[in-house]
This record gives structure tokens, sequence and C-alpha cells, in this order.
């Protein structure tokens, strides 16, 4: 099993933390896509789409296999139930896009603009998410596994009840995460280089954070556990 090599060695009895696997893409030679619209239900192999307007577009239940979408306008797009394996996504913008219930599975996404995203009851598993901004993120109920937000910006990200393991935040800002209900396992947070929490600081257990964040934390836990600190 891999491992980051963060975690507690010599001989104090403590385990190291789980490092995520990281997909391996090695995408073939890819042809254009020749369709005015993603369809439900529809099946795309070895396929661009580049600079492509999908908005408003309904993909439900689609799957894209070995596939890049390249900046491409994802306003409101329909994609719930869809599948994208061994698949790259690069600067993926919009509004309201509908991933709930998708599946995600050896995939990257890269410098992604995108608001307001769905992907409530998703599965995740070697997803690599690099670079750029997700603003109220609802990964709510979702199944993360073998996960890696490198580089990026989390405004207001619901992890609410999704189940966590081998997840990793390196060099990324969490703010106003809520971790409600939510089970982690392995989940390193020590790389994030803001890190604010506003609901399920009770959920941490299986996390590990770095001594300078659990100062920073000390407020919240504080509360939580109903201590009244007065100088």
């Amino acid at each position: 099993m891999a491992s980051n090599g963060r975690g507690n060695g010599g001989g104090g009895g403590r385990s190291k933390v789980r490092g995520a696997r990281r997909p391996e893409l090695r995408l073939p030679e890819l042809r254009g896509f020749e369709g005015g619209e993603v369809e439900p239900d529809g099946d795309y192999d070895g396929v661009e789409l580049r600079e492509l307007d999908l908005a408003g577009q309904d993909g439900a239940g689609a799957t894209f296999m070995d596939c890049a979408l390249t900046g491409c306008a994802l306003d409101e797009t329909r994609l719930r139930n869809a599948r994208f394996l061994d698949s790259r996504l690069t600067a993926p913008r919009g509004v309201g896009t509908d991933l709930a219930d998708a599946t995600l599975r050896d995939v990257e996404v890269t410098d992604a603009r995108l608001g307001g995203t769905q992907m409530f009851g998703s599965v995740l598993e070697r997803v690599v998410v690099r670079g750029g901004k997700i603003d109220y993120l609802n990964l709510r109920q979702a199944r993360l596994k073998d996960v890696v937000f490198e580089n990026c910006v989390l405004v207001e990200p619901d992890f609410a009840g999704a189940r966590m393991e081998r997840v990793e935040f390196v060099d990324c800002a969490l703010k106003g995460v809520d971790f409600s209900s939510a089970t982690l396992a392995d989940v390193d947070l020590r790389g994030a280089v803001e890190l604010g929490i506003t609901a399920g600081v009770d959920r941490l257990r299986g996390a590990v954070i770095s001594t300078a964040q659990l100062l920073d934390l000390a407020p919240v836990l504080a509360g939580e556990l109903g201590i009244r600190v007065e100088e």
C-alpha cells in the first residue's frame, strides 16, 4: 500500500498515514467530438470535447471513457449518474453543474472554475483535483477513496455524511468546510494552507492535522466541547 511518508515513524507505536493512490492516465489518440450535444446514456470512448458550450445539455447516465474535456462550459449541464473513467477534465467552468450520483474513477480535473456543483451521492476513486477554484461543492453522502485536492481553493465545500478514505489536501485552501456526520479514514489535512471548519469538527477522528492547525481550531474545538475560555 502506498504511503505519503508523512506519518509518525519509529517506536512510538503510531502508524503512518496511508497516502492516496493517484491516477496514472495514458490517454490514447483522441478523435474530435462530432455530435452537437451530449446525450442521455450516451457512450463516448476516446473522444475529445474541446472548447464546447455544453450549458443546459442533458448527458445524464452517459459514460466517458478515455476522454478529454478541455475548456468546456458546463453551466447547469445535467450529468447525473454519468461515469467518467480514465479521463481528463481541463479548465471546466460553469455554475450549477449536476453530477449527482456520478462516478469518477482514474480522473484528473485541472484548473476548474465551478460554482454550486452538485455531486451528492457520487463516487470518486483515484481522482486528482488540481488548481482552480470551486465554490459550494456539494459532496454530501459521497464516497471518496484515493482523492487528492491540490493547489486549489474550495469555498464552503460540503462533505456532510461523506465517507472519505485516503484523501489528501495539498497546498489548497479549505474555507468554511462542513464535515457533519462524515466518516474519515487516513484523511490528511496537514497540507492545507487554510483550514476553516464551520461544522463537523467532532467528526475529525481519522484525520491528521498539524500542530499549527490544532491551535487555529482550538476555539472551534472548545466550543464543540462546551469549554469556556477566559483570560
